[in-house]
């Protein structure tokens, strides 16, 4: 909500949220008024409730997102007036965007968030309270570090936005507002995070460990992720409006990757027995963040809960299961290379992307075209032959051949519409329960690795290293941390920038998989119209012996135009703007 309407809901949602903060309610002033916000800022108690009530206005990360990409079709798509046929089909206004979005359309609550985090900024800087001081610093930090959050969650769905610095008065002019440029907006962000790191590192003020009861809270790794993310989509072709340098953006994402490492965080490499996973990186997914970073170094910030794989992505002969959810696409299966680090194919012969062009490099064998992948491949989808239970080597395999108990269906949404499951975050050892199952990191270390690369190829090529703070580190040598960890070969020496763009590309796009970034990725890359016209299945037929592999095309879908790019705007918030000011604020093509 904006204008008038964020001005009253982002007050009142303060009031509610200010009564019930810490499970205490406000006492009555003497002469039975409620207090007012300035009267929370008197009192120790009250005034961590009101920082409480600066949280929770972050989007939480979808499994459903995957199906607005080319990663997944997902299998409600034959249930009619679902989200995603209305999404293929393209048919999307700026009314009925956030009833068919993966996220609805946060634009409201986000304000609302940053409009909490400006009403405690406003007030503690006059609190007379007994706390320590670096606890105060510590509170001060949490909500800088915030609001960047809610501003880098509005911005690479909406573009540029209006800055407020402080909270909206009654007699605000609505009308002389404007929309930021995404560059101003980085640059407020990167302020909000710069400010945030002022404060001590104290257990009582901004910490970069987690101690107890403080699972979700601020911490001193997240601004340097916040910064890392918002930089390196303010240098991509979507919102590169000219106020960085590649240069510039290499350094900031560099000192992220490069505090973030040297205060502990580190990729998660546990090798977990046979029976619990196939490796570190999917031990990962279904391993708790919640262990004060003991075990899990690797997550910055998780933000939402633990996901129920088993039941909303699940396969049909799983107890409980509601539907197949997001069926990943042979795209992504053809994206993820040989373990030999060669790419399975080429390219394809046809615009349908039916006939694949072989790498003879590879050893790829279409007819046995599961073996020897990278290890990712095997966390993160169920394929045909797969091994269902890792604790029953020789019990259930996956049969989606058709026919088989787990096979392509055109009827049924508990059943793959790709010929494939998604595996990733599922807990293999248990076939159903909701504490089981892993949950989508907002924030993680891997990230950073792979902004660092994405900023440093550009701004000084694949193989010269960025120095800060007597750190250095090439792009190549961070995407080989990653593959590392995957058990993957290393990127070649000597690439040029065009050659490891691509490849870099794709390693992001497995490596990622299935957490959100694919989808923001397309489009600030502009190559949406490349990546999503179409995806592909495959139907495995029994022939006697053999297996017999068929690539299929599914419609193209309607959700490519330029104007998908970019959220619209809430079109009652557009008409308030456009009614106070003559200023018709929706993005274009809404």
């Amino acid at each position: 909500m904006f204008g008038k309407g964020l001005l009253q809901a982002g007050w009142l949602l303060g009031c509610l949220m200010l009564l019930n903060a810490c499970n205490k309610q406000l006492d009555f002033t003497a002469d039975g008024r409620l207090p007012g916000v300035e009267d929370a800022f008197t009192d120790y108690n009250r005034v961590r409730g009101y920082l409480n009530s600066c949280y929770g206005y972050c989007p939480s990360p979808s499994m459903n997102r995957a199906s607005f990409t080319d990663e997944a079709q997902d299998a409600d798509d034959i249930t009619s007036g679902s989200d995603f046929i209305n999404w293929y089909r393209g048919a999307l206004t700026a009314s009925t965007y956030a009833s068919n979005s993966a996220d609805g359309s946060p634009w409201t609550t986000l304000f609302q968030g940053i409009h909490q985090c400006n009403t405690f900024l406003k007030y503690i800087k006059t609190a007379v309270i007994y706390a320590r001081e670096e606890e105060k610093e510590g509170w001060i930090a949490q909500a800088h570090t915030l609001r960047a959050l809610y501003y880098l969650q509005l911005i690479k769905r909406y573009g540029g936005v209006p800055i407020f610095k402080e909270p909206l008065g009654i007699k605000h002019d609505f009308s002389q507002d404007r929309r930021a440029k995404f560059g101003e907006v980085v640059q407020f962000i990167l302020a909000d995070c710069d400010s945030a790191l002022t404060a001590p590192d104290s257990q009582f003020g901004f910490s970069w460990n987690i101690y107890d009861n403080q699972f979700g809270i601020m911490t001193r790794a997240i601004p340097y992720a916040i910064k890392s993310q918002a930089i390196t989509y303010a240098m991509s072709p979507l919102w590169n409006d000219g106020t960085f340098t590649l240069e510039a953006a290499a350094t900031i994402t560099a000192e992220a990757l490069f505090q973030c490492t040297a205060n502990g965080y580190k990729l998660f490499d546990v090798t977990p027995a046979a029976t619990i996973a196939q490796n570190a990186y999917a031990y990962y997914f279904i391993t708790s963040s919640n262990d004060k970073r003991t075990v899990d170094k690797e997550t910055i910030f998780q933000q939402g809960s633990q996901l129920a794989v088993w039941r909303d992505a699940g396969m049909p002969t799983t107890a409980g299961m509601s539907k197949a959810g997001p069926c990943p696409t042979q795209d992504l299966v053809d994206a993820y290379e040989m373990a030999n680090g060669e790419p399975p194919i080429l390219g394809y012969s046809d615009a349908d992307h039916l006939v694949p062009l072989v790498n003879p490099a590879s050893g790829y064998d279409p007819n046995n075209p599961y073996a020897g992948r990278d290890p990712r491949f095997y966390a993160s989808i169920y394929y045909n032959g797969a091994v269902r239970f890792l604790n029953q080597p020789n019990g259930r395999k996956v049969a989606a051949y058709m026919g088989g108990a787990d096979s392509v269906s055109e009827t049924d949404r508990r059943y793959t519409r790709t010929g494939y499951y998604q595996r990733k975050f599922n807990n293999s050892v248990s076939s159903q329960s909701s504490n089981a199952d892993g949950a989508i990191r907002l924030l993680r270390l891997a990230e950073l690795y792979l902004n660092f690369a994405e900023m440093a190829y550009q701004a000084v090529g694949p193989d010269v290293p960025v120095t800060v703070n007597e750190t250095s580190m090439s792009a190549r040598q961070a995407v080989n941390a990653i593959r590392k960890r995957a058990g993957m070969p290393d990127f070649p020496a000597g690439m040029d920038k065009d050659a490891f763009e691509k490849k870099y590309r794709n390693e992001r796009r497995i490596e990622l998989a299935f957490e959100e970034h694919r989808f923001f990725d397309v489009r600030r890359w502009k190559i949406l119209n490349q990546t999503d016209k179409f995806v592909t299945g495959m139907r495995i037929r029994v022939s006697g012996p053999e297996l017999v592999y068929t690539r299929f095309r599914f419609n193209d879908r309607g959700s490519v135009a330029d104007r998908f790019l970019i959220y619209p705007i809430d079109k009652n918030e557009v008409d308030k703007i456009l009614g106070l000011s003559g200023v018709n604020w929706q993005n274009p093509g809404w």
